[in-house]
C-alpha cells in the first residue's frame, strides 16, 4: 500500500491525477492478507493546507487526557521516556530542579515547584497521576489527595503489598473513606511480574494508565441504578460502564 501511496503522490505532484480521496483495499492486489479498506487523503502540501495540518494538529493535542508524574528518581525517568510517544500531555513534577535531565524527553513538560502537592488541586477531572517521589510522606499526602480528588482516572502509588497496607491504614486513619482508598492502584504496574527494573516497571504502568483513561468516566455520567444492595439512585459499583475512549 506504501509503494502506491508513493506513486499516487508523484502522479498528483506530475499533474496527472487531482488531489483527493483513495481507498486501498488490503488483498491480493496488494499482495497483502490483513483483509479490510484503508482510505488515504492526498492533497498539495501548501502553506493553507500546511496550516490546516498544524491547526487540527494542535486541536488534537489539547483534547489527550494529561498525566501528572510526581518524582524524577529512576523510576521517574524512566517513566517519563516511556510516556514521551504516546497521545498523552504529561506534566512532570518535582521539587528538586537538579533531578531532571539537562533535556527533557519530547513532549514532557517540567514543572519544578517548591511544594508539589499544590500541584494535585489543579489536575482536571479524569487526569492520571503517577507518584514516586523520594520521601514516603510526600509520597502519601499525594496519594491521599489524588484519592480525595474524587474524579481521577488513576491514581497510581509505587510501592509494595507492604507500603500498600501502611498506607492505606494511615489513609483512613486520617478519615479517607472506603470508596476512595478502593481507587488506589498500588504497586503500580501489579505483581504478575517480577522484574524491577524501572524500564519494566515503567511499561507496565504505562498500559495501566492507557488503560485506565481509555475506560474513564465523569463522576456525574457513572452508572446508576437500583438494587437490592444499592439505596434508591445509588451508584452500584458492580453496574457495567460504558467504555468512554478519549485516546485517539
Amino acid at each position: 500500500m506504501e509503494w502506491e501511496a508513493v506513486a499516487r503522490a508523484r502522479q498528483m505532484l506530475a499533474g496527472t491525477v487531482a488531489p483527493g480521496r483513495v481507498e486501498f483495499p488490503l488483498g491480493p492486489a496488494l499482495r497483502q492478507c490483513c483483509g479490510g479498506v484503508v482510505t488515504l487523503a492526498f492533497d498539495m502540501a501548501d502553506a493553507a493546507a500546511c496550516e490546516r495540518l498544524e491547526s487540527l494538529e494542535q486541536a488534537v493535542r489539547a483534547g489527550e487526557p494529561q498525566v501528572y508524574l510526581f518524582g524524577a528518581g529512576h523510576v521517574g525517568k524512566a517513566l517519563a521516556h516511556a510516556l514521551s510517544p504516546l497521545p498523552v500531555r504529561t506534566v512532570w513534577v518535582d521539587e528538586r530542579a537538579a533531578e531532571f535531565p539537562d533535556r527533557l524527553p519530547p513532549g514532557i513538560v517540567q514543572h519544578c515547584v517548591p511544594d508539589p502537592l499544590g500541584v494535585v488541586a489543579e489536575m482536571p477531572a479524569g487526569a492520571a497521576m503517577l507518584v514516586l517521589t523520594h520521601s514516603h510522606d510526600l509520597d502519601f499526602d499525594l496519594a491521599a489527595a489524588g484519592l480525595s480528588h474524587g474524579d481521577l482516572a488513576y491514581v497510581g502509588l509505587i510501592g509494595s503489598a507492604t507500603k500498600r497496607a501502611k498506607f492505606l491504614r494511615r489513609f483512613r486513619d486520617k478519615g479517607g473513606g472506603a470508596e476512595a482508598a478502593g481507587r488506589l492502584v498500588c504497586p503500580i504496574g501489579g505483581d504478575a511480574v517480577r522484574d524491577k527494573r524501572p524500564a519494566v516497571i515503567a511499561a507496565l504502568a504505562v498500559a495501566e494508565v492507557l488503560t485506565a483513561l481509555a475506560q474513564y468516566q465523569p463522576a456525574e455520567a457513572a452508572p446508576v441504578r437500583d438494587c437490592i444492595a444499592c439505596a434508591p439512585g445509588q451508584r452500584c459499583d458492580d453496574a457495567p460502564a460504558p467504555r468512554l475512549s478519549r485516546l485517539p
